[in-house]
């Protein structure tokens, strides 16, 4: 019997930065803006793709309290250094009216490479992301639950959205980032393996061609980390509200472990074919929690927030194990008030029906999506809803 896993977690974000004045995107950052970021940091900070993205992680953490305190002390010190050179801070995965391939990419060797290979699919890569690693120690079991866990994340993306607007239009689409991620080679979802052995050599022959140095550039939704001991899930939008983001990070943490209480008992999520996965995923991509997901088991869509208590259901036991109940229940409120995408939506056409233009109506989402980014930080967020 494998022994059971850590399940520690550890949160990414990555955060546009936006000019105070006009809101658009920076085009190039401050030269000393990394250094005085790193300088209080350190590692936790890191640049991105684009000079106007600034990427921050939380060490190992044994619990999601603490992740939680990690992520507010994260957001609150980056938000802090870059209001000191008059621009500000958005949690969102892409920005409302920002025009794509207008924003320098940081000189690094590594994207350099990537601006080179990748060319105008790339340029086009203004969009932010969350990923949440969970601490899964056996090399066979990562992939194993790799493969059970692919189900979820349409689920995980649903309640993450934070994407509707693309160069000063509503897409219709509550995560358009997902159209803009999937331009990439080696993303979408992960294949099948029957052994960690096996995705190893699936890998090495991309290394052995030259097409890849590493495993870091397979961008799946979920993937085993090349870095870390982790099963790190990539399909979720960046949270506007920090709470959105724990609510997500712990209940992707308690399916983990629902699976391998499953393994334990010699059973095993029943794995569906990729074609059904990925209308789910389309359908969270598109309506977001509005409209529903497949319920494969009785071929029809069902209502989110149905699923949602399913879930719930499904990890109570590892909701009370990681004493994350209320954690996870805050997805009852973002069902009830919606994500991110509904909110900057919202406020768009609140603005055009208060006589707005275009161009001040989608200056109105920037300033919202900077104070929302900002909520919370001195506190508790959103106070937990019965639906």
């Amino acid at each position: 019997m494998i022994a059971e896993p850590s399940f520690t977690v550890g949160i990414e974000e990555e955060y546009m930065v936006v000019d105070r004045r006009t809101r658009n995107l920076i085009r190039e950052a401050p030269p000393e803006l990394m250094d005085e970021c790193r300088e209080v940091l350190g590692e936790q900070v890191t640049p991105e793709f684009l000079q106007c993205q600034i990427e921050v992680g939380t060490p190992v953490c044994s619990s999601i309290a603490e992740a939680r305190e990690h992520l507010l002390y994260l957001r609150r010190t980056v938000s802090g250094i870059v209001e000191e050179h008059g621009l500000a801070l958005m949690a969102a995965s892409t920005h409302p009216f920002a025009r794509e391939g207008r924003q320098q990419h940081t000189p690094k060797e590594r994207y350099n490479e990537l601006a080179e290979d990748l060319q105008q699919v790339v340029r086009r890569l203004a969009i932010s992301g969350m990923h949440v690693h969970v601490g899964i120690e056996d090399d066979d079991l990562r992939i194993d639950l790799l493969g059970q866990a692919s189900y979820i994340l349409p689920h995980l993306l649903a309640l993450s959205t934070s994407s509707p607007f693309w160069c000063g239009h509503d897409t219709g689409l509550k995560s358009y980032r997902v159209s803009i991620w999937d331009e990439l080679p080696r993303t979408g979802l992960p294949e099948h393996f029957e052994s960690f052995s096996e995705y190893r050599r699936h890998v090495d022959v991309l290394c052995t061609a030259g097409i890849i140095e590493d495993a870091t550039k397979i961008w799946w939704d979920i993937r085993p980390s090349e870095r870390f001991p982790t099963l790190e899930m990539r399909i979720a939008d960046v949270c506007t509200r920090i709470d959105d983001a724990i609510c997500v990070a712990a209940l992707y943490r308690c399916w983990l472990r629902m699976l391998y209480r499953l393994r334990r008992n010699n059973m095993k999520w029943r794995r569906y074919a990729q074609m059904l996965v990925e209308e789910n995923r389309w359908r969270a991509h598109r309506y977001g929690i509005d409209e529903g997901l497949i319920d494969f088991g009785r071929g029809q869509i069902v209502p989110y927030s149905d699923l949602f208590e399913e879930m719930l259901e499904l990890v109570d036991e590892d909701a009370d194990y990681f004493d994350c109940r209320e954690e996870i229940a805050h997805g009852r409120n973002i069902i009830a008030h919606g994500t991110s995408a509904h909110r900057q939506l919202e406020c768009y056409k609140g603005a055009i029906v208060n006589g707005a233009g275009r161009a001040e109506a989608m200056e109105a989402v920037v300033d919202l999506l900077v104070e929302d980014t900002l909520s919370g930080l001195s506190g508790r967020g959103l106070e937990v809803v019965e639906v």
